[in-house]
């Protein structure tokens, strides 16, 4: 969870850099308002420039569907208790078409009724990532049946990068954006 205030501030206007400048116009979101994640990062240009990179491919240029990668992340999100990360994948989730009630579903995890099979797969796999650091033989084998090798490869990633994005978040107290859901009470 995100500490009452913040541990790292936003990087204020007046000490970006034009590097810290450009970077944060191509990271603006949500009425051309930058992120409190990327201004927060700001502080360290160098490091948020590359991992940017990456953070994009996870987002924009994963084989998994984006259904597939929202279902992973909002799971990673909550089994990290990362509100902030939750919070800004239900915006995303429901921009493409999942619903409230699956949502709050994710909270319960795989096993609840609801779940297509496949689906209960994918959240599976995000818990087993996160309490074990990898994926157990039989959600593999489960996986397996549907994905091929990238999409596997950007499965365990996409956990992966929002486990670590999650640490970040959590560690440095981010605070929510105006607008953006927390948890559900």
């Amino acid at each position: 969870m995100a500490a009452d205030a913040p541990r790292i501030p936003s990087l204020p206007r007046d000490q970006w850099t034009p590097e810290v400048s450009e970077l944060l116009q191509t990271t603006a979101q949500m009425g051309g308002r930058v992120l409190n994640i990327f201004q927060t990062l700001a502080w360290h240009p160098k490091l948020m420039k590359r991992w940017l990179v990456f953070g994009n491919h996870v987002l924009f240029k994963s084989t998994l569907s984006p259904r597939a990668r929202e279902l992973l992340i909002l799971r990673t999100g909550w089994n990290c208790r990362a509100e902030y990360e939750w919070g800004q994948h239900v915006v995303i989730a429901k921009q493409i078409g999942m619903t409230d009630e699956e949502i709050t579903r994710i909270t319960r995890g795989p096993d609840v009724p609801g779940w297509d099979p496949f689906e209960a797969t994918l959240l599976r796999a995000a818990d087993e990532l996160h309490r074990d650091s990898r994926i157990g033989g039989a959600t593999w084998k489960a996986l397996s049946v549907h994905y091929d090798t990238q999409q596997l490869i950007d499965l365990v990633f996409t956990v992966g990068q929002y486990t670590l994005v999650s640490m970040a978040l959590n560690s440095f107290g981010v605070p929510l954006d105006e607008g953006v859901p927390g948890f559900p009470r």
